[in-house]
């Protein structure tokens, strides 16, 4: 199959799951926003981020290996997922016994440490199914993992409204139908993918696997943790120098850039798979541009058209109690659009088996937000820590930019990103300070986001003709 082809064609199968998961996330939001205050919606995702970074931390990242080396034609996937479970198993146990310092932790008017059993049980369910889809993903059970979306999507959304509208149980409801959610999926994907089948201690660990999947995947772990300073520390500096409240509107406000990261996603879950494909083909370098040039511009085009409707989504999405946070969210939407471009970048460290390099490009960004962080947030409050996200994010793709041409000289118009980029800023001065007045602003924001959109046109009309063409055809072939 054509490798564009087959790129295109994963891209959908990865949309039927990512998409439904994505949609259900911006469905929920709109229901939170409307049966929990901006507290407990700023400490029900202060465990839920909390939870995201202690993942990679309690299982040594096991999962990023799991997909790594299941990609590999000539591995043997018993002896990867046995070590993945295993390993996640015993960083579980090990975490057990920090039980008396999570008890402990408050964060100026929130005390986490009263919802500790909520942040074990959902940080058990999230290592598990995490490993589970990412090893399904990499032994190329691509539609497994689609499906999956799907089922854990109508789950998560049963036990919600169940949960939080129903039995109104606040901030356990929310953490609790993900744990119930994720659990269901691990159930689901182990009886699919029958992965009793891929386990097996009776024989114990193969040094042969584990020391190179450890080797690959520990030094991700510095990296995750650099990604959760660069996107949501913030929310905790949030937290600490103003209030919870507050803090909820600022993740609330983050929600709306979902939309980029929908599209996102769906792309680089079937992009990382090309990538390690095509990885040595000679003719990689045209590849990777090529797909970098559309993919690109596409999420240009829709930053600009998030920024442009930035207020009126926040109104009908997020209702009246977080209407307010719409003024955070066209800087958001430049520093989500930015961290879409630097995930393009990480698939090549990913096919190098680089870790440490991705490792130390996250570093430079984490340094470069908090320092903008501790000078920013206490002076302009939430801007500070949006302003923060946004340069950090720019900072880490010019250095990935610079540091990936050792491996794959991906050629970059430079002047129609930087035009595109200049413009979306623009249109973010413009939408926040209200230049020349509301309808004023807004009408000058169109003309922006034309232009943004015209600069990128092809991109777009590109990406969209690959996907409707394959989608017709698997159409045609059905009928």
């Amino acid at each position: 199959m054509d490798k564009y082809k087959k790129l295109a064609s994963n891209t959908i199968i990865f949309a039927i799951g990512t998409f439904s998961s994505k949609l259900l996330s911006l469905v929920l939001t709109f229901f939170y926003t409307r049966v929990m205050n901006t507290g407990s919606f700023g400490g029900a995702t202060l465990i839920q981020n909390a939870v995201n970074i202690l993942v990679p931390i309690v299982t040594l990242a096991v999962n990023s290996a799991a997909l790594r080396f299941s990609l590999d034609k000539n591995s043997n996937k018993k002896e990867v997922f046995t070590t993945g479970v295993a390993t996640t198993f015993i960083g579980f146990a090990v975490f057990c016994a920090f039980v008396p310092v999570v008890r402990g932790i408050v964060i100026n008017d929130f005390n986490m440490g009263q919802y500790a059993i909520l942040l074990y049980l959902m940080l058990l369910g999230s290592s598990l199914r995490q490993l589970c889809q990412q090893f399904v993903r990499g032994s190329g059970h691509v539609k497994l993992y689609a499906v999956d979306g799907v089922v854990a999507t109508a789950t998560s959304a049963g036990f919600t409204f169940l949960y939080l509208g129903e039995f109104k149980w606040g901030i356990y409801g929310y953490i609790l139908a993900i744990f119930t959610s994720d659990m269901l999926s691990v159930l689901f994907m182990f009886v699919c993918a029958k992965l009793w089948n891929c386990l097996d201690f009776r024989h114990g660990l193969k040094k042969n696997t584990v020391v190179p999947m450890l080797k690959y995947c520990i030094p991700l772990i510095p990296t995750v943790i650099l990604w959760w300073i660069i996107n949501v520390s913030d929310q905790y500096m949030v937290t600490y120098f103003i209030n919870v409240g507050e803090s909820g509107l600022y993740s609330a406000a983050y929600k709306i850039p979902n939309f980029v990261i929908i599209f996102s996603s769906i792309f680089i879950d079937a992009w990382q798979l090309s990538a390690v494909d095509e990885y040595e083909n000679e003719h990689r370098a045209r590849f990777f541009t090529n797909v970098f040039m559309v993919y690109s511009g596409a999420l240009m085009a829709i930053g600009s058209l998030l920024i442009l409707l930035c207020r009126i989504i926040t109104d009908l999405y997020l209702g009246e109690e977080y209407y307010s946070s719409w003024h955070y969210v066209p800087i958001l939407v430049i520093a989500t659009t930015f961290s879409c471009l630097v995930n393009f970048f990480a698939s090549v460290y990913m096919a190098e088996k680089k870790s440490m390099r991705s490792m130390l490009t996250a570093g430079c960004g984490a340094i470069v937000n908090i320092t903008l962080n501790l000078i920013l947030i206490p002076k302009i409050g939430s801007y500070g820590a949006a302003i923060a996200t946004a340069v950090s994010f720019v900072a880490v793709f010019i250095i990935r930019v610079i540091d990936t041409r050792k491996f794959v000289k991906v050629k970059i118009n430079y002047m129609k990103l930087l035009l595109s980029a200049a413009l979306l800023a623009g249109m973010a001065v413009i939408m926040i300070f209200e230049a020349g007045g509301k309808w004023q602003s807004f009408v000058l924001s169109v003309l922006f986001a034309a232009v943004v959109t015209a600069v990128n046109f092809r991109s777009v009309n590109d990406i969209v003709h690959l996907l409707l063409d394959k989608f017709v055809k698997k159409k045609g072939k059905r009928t």
